[in-house]
């Protein structure tokens, strides 16, 4: 009985945001750092004892050097532990628990993910991933036959091809653009899009930033420039929420997802659908309940049996994310992937393909060898330096992705410059 009372407190705490923090947090909401409110998020990017408390807070492999959080982060453990609480108890009487005691907290997460959003509540349906998300929109609009959507080759291959499969079935017109990148010239992007844009265009698909190679684009400029031909914009957000220091309705979009296991840090398959208020009816949902052309945004949610305890735990890492605080985030995000690619650039043989200023690029940076496929210099970056990260082919990008997060240090990226000098040079002489 004593157990239940806490976790029922437990779950009181998740629902109203009131979860205990790690010790050092308060002092990340700068409550208690000397001269907190006085440094900005650049100085906090170079604060070493400040991040190292951070990623006291990560279980992350002292031996494996994981750069590939682009794909998928891991998770601090007061996440982690949150998790495990609600999945423990959901299975003392999962019927109980998961449907009358967690199911309670939906509201109070929805209201907190809103808040991180800059959006109402009424607008975020909380699911299992972007591609869930994303698709529920690309199914769910009404198209008919001949109507047009403009996207791109280096759009996430999930999007392209629920794209192809409403081409196929209900004969669509699919515009594709080939986007040369980096790109960092706003107006000549913009125009691309433009340019394609017909009368008969209904929609746009804009990858808000492209996950092969990092750039960020310009997704309010051409949102804009479609809502004026009566365009609509679905953004995918997969790799830019809570890594950015934005709000989705800075976007101009009408319809965003997100995977919440990314950069917020959530359990493994967690998501969040935005949905314009007044579209909200416009989108069939995708799994069908008693009103699927309704205009309630929980219509999205209609999923049967799901991980109860994940969902839950999402307000946890909101909480941990905040305590870190976003433009802090983005900061060291930033630092980060410029610290490693500032040191390899002039290497004889190695190219950047990221741009290093933070309104094209996050954390996100591509690099590849001269005379070296991307999966061989992947190969032996984990062969022979217990680096993890992920070689890249698609379409015209190649080269290998290499994603820190937070919880690295520099000194952890000398070790990648070490990996990729040696390697450039190897292949220099082969």
């Amino acid at each position: 009985m004593t157990s239940r009372r806490h976790f029922l407190r437990q779950t009181a705490a998740a629902a109203t945001g009131a979860i205990t923090l790690p010790p050092f947090l308060p002092d990340v909401a700068g409550q208690a750092l000397p001269n907190a409110a006085l440094k900005s998020p650049t100085d906090w990017a170079q604060d070493e004892d400040f991040w190292a408390r951070i990623k006291s807070e990560y279980t992350v492999s002292p031996n494996i050097l994981n750069l590939n959080n682009g794909g998928v982060c891991p998770q601090p453990k007061v996440v982690q532990d949150a998790h495990i609480r609600f999945y423990q108890y959901s299975n003392e009487a999962p019927s109980y628990y998961m449907w009358r005691i967690l199911d309670q907290g939906r509201e109070a997460l929805r209201d907190k993910l809103a808040e991180l959003a800059g959006c109402s509540s009424e607008e975020i349906a909380i699911n299992r991933n972007a591609t869930e998300g994303l698709n529920t929109v690309i199914f769910g609009l009404n198209l008919k036959p001949g109507d047009e959507v403009v996207l791109t080759k280096q759009d996430y291959p999930n999007m392209l091809n629920a794209w192809k499969q409403r081409e196929k079935r209900d004969g669509i017109k699919l515009v594709f653009l080939n986007l040369e990148l980096p790109n960092e010239n706003e107006a000549a992007l913009v125009d691309q899009y433009v340019s394609a844009f017909t009368s008969k265009t209904k929609v746009v698909h804009i990858t808000h930033m492209i996950n092969w190679i990092g750039q960020v684009m310009p997704v309010r400029k051409i949102a804009d420039e479609a809502h004026k031909r009566g365009i609509e914009v679905i953004a995918d957000g997969a790799h830019s929420f809570a890594l950015f220091d934005f709000k989705i309705p800075d976007l101009g979009c009408d319809y965003y997802a997100t995977s919440l296991h990314k950069w917020l840090g959530a359990p493994f398959g967690s998501g969040m659908l935005y949905v314009k208020q007044n579209k909200i009816k416009n989108v069939w949902a995708l799994l069908s309940n008693n009103e699927p052309d309704g205009p309630d945004i929980r219509k999205f949610e209609s999923l049967g049996t799901r991980s109860f305890a994940s969902e839950m735990a999402i307000g946890t890492a909101v909480d941990f994310h905040n305590g870190i605080g976003s433009a802090r985030k983005f900061a060291r995000a930033h630092y980060l992937k410029n610290y490693w690619m500032e040191r390899v650039r002039d290497v004889p043989g190695v190219k950047i393909h990221t741009s290093f200023k933070p309104e094209w690029a996050g954390a996100v940076g591509l690099v590849s060898i001269d005379g070296m496929k991307a999966t061989e210099v992947d190969s032996q970056l984990m062969g022979k330096y217990k680096i993890h990260a992920v070689g890249i082919d698609w379409e015209n990008i190649h080269g290998v992705r290499i994603t820190p997060h937070v919880y690295h240090s520099p000194k952890d990226l000398d070790r990648l410059v070490t990996a990729i000098t040696a390697i450039a040079s190897k292949s220099r002489k082969s």
